[in-house]
C-alpha cells in the first residue's frame, strides 16, 4: 500500500459494464498514454442464475472463458510490459477457475502473472440456514426462500481486492462484489485510505460508479444521442483519480463518444436509490452535494461526494429455480397485421395449452403476449398505429421444461398453417426453452462474513478493517422550495426540452432520474414530476395500480431529481415478460410528460 498522500493521480480504465460488453473496449483504452488499471464488470444482478446454471452443467465452469479469450488474452503481452494491474468481477461461481486459466494462459504466451482471487462471497452451504432464518426480501417483504437456491452471494466491499493489491497481485479476479469496488479497492491501495476515511471512500465509490458500467458515462444511452459521435468506435472511460477524493471523467484518443456534465450526471444517478444513502460494503454515500465540472473537452471533474460509517447490514442475492420459458418472436405482414398477430398469438396457446393437458403437464405459470409495433409498452398512452410489419412476441412459462419446450416447438408451425404473411421467426434456432430464475435480496448481518484473499493459490491474511455504524438519522436532506406561481400565460412543453433522463431497473423496482439541462428549469421539473403525478404516468407498470408508491429525491448538486418506483417491473430483470425487463426505456417515458411552464421561458427553449 502505498503511504497517505505521497502519489498523483491513478488511471482506471473502465473495460466493461457487462458480461456481454464490447471487445473494442481494451484496444481502445490500451490507446491512452497513461493508464494503470483496467477493471471489468462482468456481474449484472441476473448474472450468477446464468453461471449457477453453467456450472450445474459442468462443475469446472461458473464463469465465461470470454474475459480471457476476447478481453485480456490478445493483450496480455502489452498490459504486461506497460504494468496494468487488472480487476475483474469475471470469476462468477468460479474465481479460482478463472484464475488458474488466466495463469496458464499467460504462460503460454511466456508471461508470468500473479493472480489473485477474492472469495467468501458464495454462501450456498448456508442455504437452509438462512431460509430457515426469517430473513425477508428487501424489497417487498417475501420470504427467503426455503427451497430451489441456485446461486446464493453476498456483496463483498473494497478492502479485500486492495489487500489482494498489496500482496503485488497483477490481476485479481472476485466473485460477487459491489461492483463500485473494483475501482475504490485499487484507490485504497494506491492512496492509503483507512476504512475510516468516509468522505475519500465515498468519492472513490463515485468513480467507480461511473466507471462500472463503461461507455454509458461516454455518451452511450445519452439522451441527446444525436450530439454523441461515433457509436461504432466509442471510447470506454478513464478515471484520472486524485488522492482527494475527486476524479475526472475522460476517455481515450482517437475514439468516439461524449464526457460531458449531463453524460456524467445521467450516469451518477443511474440505478441509484436513495442518492443520500447509496450504500456499498465499505461506506454509505450521500450524493447530494456532488459538484460536476467541465474541465476541458471531454473532461469532467466530480467532487464533492460525502460519506458516512459502513453499514451494518450486507446486501444478500439468492437466485431462485422459477421452471422454464419459452419466447416466441414472430413477424407478421401486411394488411391487419395487428389482428392477425393477435388472433395467432391466442391460437398458439390455445393449442399448447390442450396439448400439455392432454399429457398431464398442468396449466402455465405465466403467458404473455405484446405486439412489437403496436406501443404496447406505453399502456394507455400508445399512439392509434395501423402498422403492416409487427413482431409478435410470445411468453409462456411452465414448472416442466417439456411443456415449454413443446410450445417452443408448436410457435415455430404458425408460419404454415395460421396468419397469412407469417414469416420465419429470428430466434428459430434458439433454444426451445430455457431455464427461468428468479431473484430474492435479503440485509444479512456483516459479522458472519469472512472474505478470504489468496494469491496464486496460497492465502493472503486479511481482516476487515471496516467498522460499521451507519445512522440513517445523520443524513441532512435539503430544502425544498415551496410551490411556484406560473403566471397566467403558460403552455405545455414536453419534459425533454428541459431536462436529461436515465432509468435503470434494481430489483422489482426501477429508478430515473430527470436532470435540468438549466439550474432555473429545476423549480418546474419538480412542480410537474410530483410522486403522485410520475405514479399516474406510470400505472399501467404496476403490479397493484391502487396501491402504486414513488419515491422523490432531489439532488441539488447536479439540479436533479431522483425517481424511484416500486413493484413496476414485472417481476424483475430475469422475471419480467415485458419488452424492457431491464427498464431502459422508462426514462424515455417519462421524458415526454407534459411540464407547465410561463410562455416566456417556452419561447426562450432551443431546439
Amino acid at each position: 500500500m502505498t503511504q497517505r498522500g505521497t502519489r498523483g493521480p491513478v488511471f482506471i480504465g473502465g473495460a466493461s459494464g457487462a458480461l456481454n460488453d464490447s471487445e473494442i473496449a481494451v484496444p481502445g483504452l490500451l490507446r491512452a498514454e497513461r493508464l494503470d488499471y483496467l477493471v471489468f464488470d462482468y456481474l449484472g444482478e441476473g448474472a450468477m442464475g446464468l453461471f449457477a446454471y453453467l456450472k450445474r452443467m459442468n462443475p469446472q465452469s461458473g464463469f465465461l472463458p470470454d474475459f480471457v479469450d476476447l478481453h485480456i488474452g490478445p493483450y496480455l503481452s502489452q498490459i504486461k510490459a506497460r504494468g496494468i494491474r487488472v480487476v475483474a468481477n469475471a470469476g462468477g461461481l468460479n474465481p479460482e477457475g478463472l484464475a488458474a486459466l488466466i495463469r496458464e494462459r499467460g504462460k503460454a504466451q511466456g508471461i508470468d502473472l500473479k493472480v489473485a482471487t477474492v472469495t467468501g462471497d458464495d454462501l450456498i452451504d448456508r442455504a437452509d440456514e438462512l431460509g430457515a432464518s426469517g430473513l425477508t426480501d428487501m424489497y417487498d417483504g417475501r420470504p427467503f426462500p426455503k427451497s430451489g437456491i441456485s446461486s446464493l452471494h453476498v456483496y463483498l466491499g473494497a478492502f479485500p481486492i486492495a489487500a489482494a493489491l498489496d500482496a503485488g497481485a497483477d490481476v485479481v479476479i472476485t466473485g460477487r462484489v459491489v461492483d463500485s469496488a473494483l475501482i475504490l479497492g485499487p484507490l485504497i491501495h494506491e492512496f492509503g485510505w483507512s476504512a475510516a476515511d468516509h468522505d475519500l471512500l465515498a468519492g472513490g465509490t463515485v468513480a467507480g460508479h461511473l466507471l462500472e458500467c463503461g461507455a454509458q458515462v461516454t455518451g452511450g444511452t445519452f439522451t441527446d444521442w444525436r450530439s454523441v459521435p461515433d457509436w461504432a468506435g466509442i471510447g470506454f472511460p478513464i478515471g484520472e483519480c486524485h488522492a482527494d477524493g475527486s476524479v475526472v471523467i475522460t476517455k481515450p484518443p482517437r475514439t468516439g463518444g461524449l464526457v460531458s456534465v449531463a453524460t456524467v450526471a445521467e450516469q451518477l444517478l443511474y440505478e441509484v436509490g436513495d442518492p443520500q444513502a447509496y450504500i456499498v460494503p465499505d461506506v454509505v454515500c450521500d450524493f447530494a452535494a456532488i459538484r460536476l465540472e467541465q474541465v476541458g473537452a471531454d473532461r469532467v471533474k466530480v467532487s464533492g461526494a460525502r460519506g458516512h460509517p459502513a453499514p451494518t447490514m450486507l446486501k444478500l442475492c439468492a437466485t431462485v429455480d422459477a421452471g422454464w420459458r419459452s419466447i416466441a418472436l414472430i413477424p407478421v405482414i401486411g394488411i391487419d397485421a395487428v389482428a392477425k398477430a393477435e388472433r395467432q398469438a391466442a391460437a398458439l396457446i390455445e393449442r399448447c395449452t390442450r396439448i400439455i393437458g392432454e399429457r398431464g403437464l398442468g396449466d402455465w405459470t405465466r403467458t404473455h403476449v405484446e405486439v412489437i409495433g403496436t406501443e404496447a409498452g406505453y399502456g394507455p398512452r400508445a399512439q392509434a398505429l395501423t402498422p403492416r410489419e409487427v413482431l409478435l412476441k410470445i411468453i409462456v412459462d411452465h414448472p416442466v421444461m417439456a411443456a415449454a419446450a413443446l410450445f417452443g416447438r408448436e410457435q415455430t408451425t404458425a408460419i404454415m398453417n395460421m396468419a397469412p404473411g407469417t414469416s420465419i421467426a429470428p430466434i428459430i434456432a434458439a433454444p426451445r426453452a430455457q431455464p427461468l430464475t428468479d431473484m430474492v435480496f435479503a440485509l444479512i448481518a456483516r459479522d458472519g462474513i469472512v472474505p478470504r484473499v489468496t494469491l496464486d493459490g496460497v492465502p493472503v491474511p486479511f481482516a476487515d478493517p471496516v467498522v460499521p455504524g451507519f445512522d440513517p438519522a445523520a443524513i441532512v436532506r435539503p430544502a425544498v422550495p415551496g410551490d411556484l406561481d406560473p403566471g397566467p400565460d403558460t403552455c405545455t412543453v414536453p419534459l425533454i426540452r428541459l431536462a436529461f433522463a436515465r432509468s435503470g431497473d434494481k430489483g422489482r423496482l426501477f429508478n430515473v432520474a430527470a436532470i435540468a439541462r438549466r439550474p432555473e428549469y429545476l423549480p418546474w421539473i419538480r412542480a410537474a414530476l410530483t410522486p403522485q403525478a410520475v405514479a399516474d404516468w406510470y400505472r399501467h407498470c404496476f403490479a397493484d395500480p391502487a396501491g402504486a408508491k414513488v419515491d422523490r429525491f432531489e439532488v441539488p448538486g447536479c439540479h436533479a431529481l431522483n425517481l424511484v418506483v416500486h413493484e413496476a417491473q414485472g417481476g424483475g430483470i430475469n422475471l419480467s415478460p415485458r419488452l424492457d425487463p431491464a427498464a431502459k426505456g422508462m426514462g424515455q417515458h417519462l421524458l415526454e410528460m407534459p411540464v407547465r411552464i410561463p410562455a416566456a421561458l417556452a419561447a426562450s427553449l432551443e431546439g
